[in-house]
């Protein structure tokens, strides 16, 4: 079943950021307490099913999927700078990357320079030289390693010098009169 007015709207709007009160606040609802409206909104079985489903249905008409974003993400963090170059060390052009190499180059720049020399039928030397930046492995690794629950904080607390922590001795005492 389709929501329809508002509460549609909050849906369509919902989707933008995953963010209710600005949600709420574009889909035509009161600023003053779009916090609260969103809220309740996302709580209303209707608004939840109906967001689900078009999340779901955006997964399938763009194909980014947990799967394929984590794909990506390997591809990034285990990337080997290594399938860039020939066994002679020279880079190979682009089209002959492995894809999962070329997965994880973020830019490349070619700088062209004179070089002020002649080759042997006397045309002008022109150097390039390559320039190859890939994604940051350090941050993939960091958001696959967070997806799959590898990284948790644990904070201990313990009492002077390393130990136990007790809690504090209150003391009633009745008053005499």
């Amino acid at each position: 079943m389709a929501l329809d007015g508002k509460r549609g709207r909050f849906v369509e709007e919902y989707l933008v950021d995953l963010n209710a009160t600005r949600a709420a606040i574009r889909a035509g609802y009161s600023a003053r307490s779009a916090e609260v409206t969103g809220h309740r909104l996302l709580r209303d079985a209707k608004i939840a099913d109906a967001i689900s489903n078009a999340q779901r249905d955006r997964s399938r008409r763009t194909e980014l999927t947990v799967d394929r974003v984590l794909l990506e993400l390997g591809r990034i963090g285990l990337s080997d700078i290594r399938g860039a170059f020939t066994d002679k060390g020279s880079l190979l052009p682009p089209e002959e990357w492995t894809d999962d190499f070329a997965a994880s180059v973020a830019a490349v720049e070619v700088i062209s320079r004179n070089t002020n020399e002649k080759d042997e039928d006397g045309r002008t030397v022109i150097e390039h030289v390559h320039k190859v930046r890939l994604w940051d492995k350090n941050s993939a690794l960091e958001k696959i390693g967070k997806h799959l629950a590898m990284f948790i904080d644990r904070h201990e607390h313990t009492g002077k010098g390393g130990g136990p922590l007790f809690p504090p001795t209150i003391a009633f005492v009745k008053d005499e009169d």
